[in-house]
């Protein structure tokens, strides 16, 4: 069965920096594409980052510059590496996967950005 487990969330100051941490499995993680989204509380899930099976990546205009979406194909891990984190990046972020139209999901991260 396909399975995302995220990792690497946390307490961050403003301006600092956290890594994020994806482990996929059950399905060719190499020929999908992949996804962060994130979730702040009161407000829908929104894409993040996204990246394909070659690597090309797509980024939310609020993290351009900022953030990085990676992966490591013999692996099969997703990252997010996030710098000058803003308090408006706090949220739970998400792994996520569709294969065949079916959308799959971690159990999230929380990140929390705060003084």
């Amino acid at each position: 069965q396909v399975q995302l487990a995220e990792s690497g969330g946390g307490l961050v100051q403003p301006g600092g920096s956290l890594t994020l941490s994806c482990a996929a499995s059950g399905f060719t993680f190499s020929t999908y594409d992949m996804n962060w989204y994130r979730q702040a509380p009161g407000k829908e899930r929104e894409l993040v980052a996204d990246i394909t099976n070659t690597g090309s990546s797509n980024y939310q205009d609020s993290v351009k510059g900022r953030f990085t979406i990676a992966r490591d194909n013999a692996k099969n891990r997703l990252y997010l590496r996030m710098t000058s984190l803003k308090l408006e990046d706090t949220a739970v972020y998400y792994c996520h996967v569709r294969l065949r139209r079916v959308h799959y999901w971690g159990q999230g991260t929380q990140v929390t950005v705060s003084s």
